[in-house]
């Protein structure tokens, strides 16, 4: 199993040398990858959870391809009807192509009713917006020549080049737990890319239902790679009151094992507290990711440590 990073990208003690840091010390550790989120628009809905400074993701990532070399990069995730899919397949394919073929493309339908109105975006249909956008992006990464026709967008014959270096392109995580977002991972991903989640829920509800509806449509079955909290103590949290990637690190590792077992392919660990002060002094952070990594994986052999 892979194990990821979320990169914080947004709070007042973001700047290109924290970034920087994040993404060195990810690769320094043996992280397979990491991933940074997605806002446009920052409302006054956004900011109370992810307040400016807010770095765009697509030119993150274009910094991140030269300032890496081994961990994959992607996002986690970005709205997808805030951008016409054309620029998006544009972006995505660019960063793919300068980071050797890195890139993960991790999408997700929105929350934030301001930001959509702020863009001229019709919230209330943002999931049908997401899933034709999915398909007209699939479109231009696959084809010289594209064409699309759809209910909220369409063109003809756009010369695409170039190209993701991928083939036949980037993998997609699709976010959301919701039916509607499992019917879009089921027919549009290749993984599904859920947070907030239990593994009860994971085991006995999100999966089979997510296998229901691939069977349904004839399509493999999204592989599973999702994120979540990492919060480690020094005494072990009670089971009934911590949630999945909080407590001591055999804790954590036991969650991480219990994904494995029901077929994680990876996992992205996210650090942030819900603090924005967090990010003045992430060294706190970077200590749990350096004790997971020392601890709970063997990265080297990338591979989650049974």
């Amino acid at each position: 199993m892979r194990v990821g990073v979320n990169l914080i990208n947004f709070g007042p003690g973001v700047s290109p040398e924290s970034l920087a840091r994040w993404a060195g010390l990810t690769e320094a550790l043996g992280y397979h990858f990491v991933m940074t989120s997605d806002h446009v628009a920052v409302t006054s809905d956004v900011a109370e959870r992810y307040p400016a400074p807010f770095y765009e993701p697509f030119t993150l990532l274009g910094w991140l391809a030269a300032a890496t070399r081994t961990v994959e990069i992607g996002t986690t995730v970005i709205v997808l009807p805030y951008r016409h899919p054309l620029e998006v397949a544009r972006m995505a394919a660019n960063a793919d192509r300068l980071s050797g073929g890195r890139l993960i493309l991790g999408v997700g339908a929105g929350w934030a009713r301001q930001e959509f109105e702020a863009l001229g975006v019709d919230f209330e249909r943002r999931g049908a917006i997401t899933s034709e956008y999915l398909a007209a992006i699939k479109t231009a990464w696959t084809e010289d020549v594209a064409t699309f026709r759809g209910r909220f967008v369409a063109f003809e014959n756009v010369h695409t080049a170039p190209r993701p270096a991928r083939r036949p392109h980037p993998p997609i995580w699709v976010g959301g737990g919701s039916d509607a977002a499992l019917r879009r991972a089921a027919r549009y991903g290749d993984a599904w890319h859920p947070i907030r989640f239990t593994v009860a829920w994971l085991r006995d509800t999100g999966l089979p239902r997510l296998r229901e509806l691939a069977e349904k449509d004839g399509r493999p079955v999204p592989a599973l790679c999702p994120r979540l909290k990492l919060r480690l103590t020094t005494t072990p949290m009670d089971a009934a009151r911590r949630g999945t990637g909080e407590g001591t690190v055999d804790q954590v590792r036991a969650d991480l094992e219990a994904l494995q077992a029901l077929g994680a392919e990876a996992v992205l660990l996210d650090t942030y507290a819900d603090d924005p002060e967090q990010t003045r002094d992430p060294v706190a952070a970077w200590r749990m990711l350096t004790v997971m990594a020392e601890q709970a994986f063997d990265l080297g052999r990338q591979t989650l440590r049974m």
